[in-house]
């Protein structure tokens, strides 16, 4: 509690008068350190995506993403995952939900043939609904 004193000195009243600045510094040094570890924390799996042409389609709330990289090897999400047990992953990802759909990206160095390796490793699991990622981009010169 603050007190003031009068014009005589001796009578002393009560401030009822809260400081609000030291909060007001908090909240934005807070703010501060938010906006700087927000971009940090989206991680990914760093894959180098072919352009496309398509119309983009809205992103459902929780894409279940499987990713071929460039040296051939599999991550589902974000865990790197053995080819032969890629079926047992999915079930465990998607709780058995064979009608949810699976994101394949796949590195510009993947060969076509190694990518229909991965769509049948799918369709063998029972996981029909597979979309193809690339990133945005111009319509190629004929």
């Amino acid at each position: 509690m603050a007190a003031k004193l009068g014009p005589d000195g001796d009578d002393l009243s009560e401030n009822h008068e809260i400081n609000v600045t030291p909060f007001i510094d908090v909240m934005l040094v807070l703010l501060i350190i938010f906006m700087v570890a927000a971009p940090l924390a989206t991680v990914d799996v760093p894959v180098d995506l072919p352009a496309s042409t398509a119309q983009p389609q809205p992103r459902p709330d929780k894409p279940l993403f499987l990713t071929v990289k460039s040296d051939l090897t599999l991550d589902l999400g974000e865990q790197p995952v053995p080819r032969d047990a890629l079926a047992s992953a999915l079930d465990g990802v998607t709780n058995g939900d064979h009608e949810q759909r699976v994101f394949l990206r796949a590195d510009k160095a993947v060969s076509y043939g190694d990518l229909m390796d991965v769509m049948n490793a799918l369709r063998n699991a029972g996981y029909l609904k597979v979309a193809l990622v690339g990133l945005d981009g111009a319509p190629a010169a004929r």
